[in-house]
């Protein structure tokens, strides 16, 4: 053995030296020069000079204040990597769980860089975990298998896109499967067990001990592997509030920051000029939506639309106000637009307006909400930008919007703030796959109209808003008859969108279930994360069927021509998934062809290096 360590102790001292090279800047062009100057440093060690040099380099590289102690596979198991079809033929192993937004905090900013680098569309939010899936799979040869640990995040968001989507387009079929799994030890855990073989498919997968078809990157049994794509026939029907982008616009009693003017003052213009009120609109926002039973507003606002300068000095006490109020602010805006035209929003939403046109209400919900939660507003006001806004009058799209379908779609795409969700239409809605004919479904429209009148009226008569009448619906120890008549109502209404689906085989049957897994030892008297809601094969189920929808619908928009020109079979840019969109116009931070541990160190030098 030590004969063994004394041959490749060089060779592991010039890959460490690349590596070196890598984390010794901070940008691309400063660690290429850094790695050119190492490599001028070699030439002169390989010529009997500067050995101290070169030790010092890599010795500070694996003791500095962030340590990185590189692992060159092929040097460590020459025995592996040497043979035909390289690679070893099994890995195992329980991967570390950070969250992607933590990696560099804990290990540095140049460790997250290398690892996008040397992980291509890794994501922004990307699990460690996911980098080691990625990284046992690399190591395997053709027909082997790993068995793998990992968060039970595993198959969502950037971890499941950036990991487990990227091993299936490389050939990599996942075989067998436990999404839940109670970690044994002390810690309240619940983790994900998978199984993967390279480039070799098992003839019948096994999910939580059932015989599948098929297992995608989402751990369903059926659909794609990728994100869901954007729908044409959802474009133009989501949109986001207007930001003001200065509160000097609104009237309201309750501001205390002291920026905008009181209601009595608005009052006070509108006797003066009733003209004023024609550019003075009801304001409301997530807030009002959730909290008041009405969906009322208490703020006003003044809006002058894309009006030129000199059309809105016609009310030249309102623009006395904005221009007191607001331009200063805008004057030390980044945005030439928002300087240049201070007396308009920050956001004007052109499209939402003319989306609005002719519709008495609209749909809305709060873009951050404990729950998923839809109403009706009326169109003669400014909505907020914490409102999302759906140009959709009809009690059948609320029924949708509100169902139980929409509500694990929104959840499982949505990202999240806190324990709320936050809902941004990009991911929520414009992936999401309505019924076939959704618009014309009488059951559907006297299902959500039954379920929405009972709801408007109870929240009325509780003096309660969506929340905590929402609370209500999801309390375990509730016992007041109309909170049952109003789950009953869900059920039903979900009982129409499900048949809208052709979904007759869907139990719409709910239990009181954990959101999350918690410690009962440790909890104590906090509420806990109840949710009255589908158990989770259930849940898996319709997101399956809807995922496989979606790439359904999408290909006959593809075909019908609705997504632009297609050639040769390749989808172009407005027809790939979302996240593949993101990628093709994000620049990866920095090089991999450095950065790896595969020791491709100094390219220059071919038969050095072989």
């Amino acid at each position: 053995w030590k004969e063994a360590e004394d041959v490749v102790r060089d060779v592991r001292r010039i890959g460490d030296l690349c590596i070196a090279a890598y984390f010794g800047a901070e940008k691309d062009k400063d660690r290429e020069a850094l790695r050119r100057a190492y490599r001028t440093k070699l030439d002169a060690w390989k010529a009997g000079r500067d050995r101290l040099e070169i030790d010092g380099i890599v010795d500070e590289l694996r003791g500095g204040e962030r340590a990185v102690l590189p692992l060159h596979w092929e040097i460590e198991f020459p025995e592996v990597f040497g043979r035909g079809n390289p690679g070893f033929d099994a890995m195992v192993g329980n991967p570390p769980f950070l969250g992607g937004t933590m990696i560099s905090t804990v290990n540095g900013a140049s460790f997250l860089d290398w690892l996008r680098a040397a992980y291509l569309n890794s994501g922004n939010r990307m699990d460690l975990v996911a980098y080691f899936f990625r990284r046992a799979f690399a190591l395997l040869r053709s027909s082997a298998t790993f068995g793998l640990v990992a968060s039970n995040t595993i198959g969502q968001g950037d971890t499941r896109s950036g990991g487990l989507t990227q091993i299936r387009k490389a050939q990599g079929w996942i075989y067998n499967v436990t999404r839940r799994y109670k970690w044994p030890g002390l810690a309240a855990v619940i983790v994900s067990i998978v199984h993967v073989r390279r480039e070799s498919q098992f003839p019948r997968p096994v999910l939580d001990g059932n015989d599948v078809e098929r297992i995608n990157a989402f751990l369903f049994h059926s659909g794609p592997d990728d994100n869901p794509y954007d729908l044409q026939a959802n474009a133009g029907l989501s949109f986001e509030g207007f930001k003001l982008a200065g509160q000097g616009f609104t009237f309201d009693d309750t501001d205390k920051s002291g920026v905008a003017s009181p209601l009595a003052e608005m009052h006070r213009l509108i006797a003066k000029d009733p003209r004023n009120a024609d550019r003075i609109f009801p304001y409301i926002g997530g807030e009002e939506v959730n909290t008041s039973p009405t969906h009322s507003h208490h703020r006003y606002v003044i809006n002058f639309g894309e009006m030129m300068e000199e059309e809105a000095r016609r009310w030249s006490d309102l623009i006395g106000i904005v221009e007191a109020k607001v331009k200063p602010e805008r004057n030390r805006a980044n945005r030439d637009a928002h300087r240049i035209r201070w007396w308009r929003y920050g956001e004007t939403r052109p499209g939402l307006r003319t989306a609005t046109a002719g519709f008495d209400r609209v749909l809305a919900n709060s873009q951050v909400s404990t729950r998923v939660q839809f109403a009706f507003l009326p169109t003669n006001m400014v909505y907020a930008h914490t409102l999302n806004v759906f140009p959709l009058p009809t009690h059948a799209a609320f029924a949708v919007l509100q169902s139980r379908p929409h509500e694990i779609w929104a959840r499982f795409f949505g990202s999240s703030m806190k324990d709320d969700l936050r809902y941004t239409p990009s991911d929520c809605f414009e992936t999401f796959t309505f019924p076939p004919s959704w618009q014309s479904i009488p059951t559907m429209e006297a299902a959500g109209q039954t379920y929405y009148d009972f709801r408007a009226a109870l929240m009325v008569r509780n003096d309660q808003g969506l929340t905590k009448t929402y609370n209500r619906f999801h309390s375990p120890n509730e016992c007041d008859p109309d909170i049952f008549k109003l789950r009953e109502l869900h059920s039903a209404m979900d009982r129409a969108v499900l048949d809208a689906y052709g979904w007759t085989d869907i139990a719409t049957d709910c239990d009181f279930l954990l959101d999350y897994e918690i410690d009962e030892a440790t909890w104590g008297d906090k509420k806990k994360p109840f949710r009255y809601r589908w158990p989770d094969a259930v849940r898996d189920e319709v997101l399956a069927r809807l995922l496989d929808l979606n790439q359904r619908r999408h290909q006959e928009e593809v075909v019908a021509g609705l997504h632009g020109k297609v050639d040769k079979g390749i989808l172009n840019a407005s027809t790939k998934p979302k996240a593949a969109r993101k990628a093709t116009k994000a620049k990866p931070k920095a090089k991999a062809a450095q950065a790896t541990s595969n020791v491709a160190l100094f390219p220059e030098d071919e038969e050095d290096r072989s």
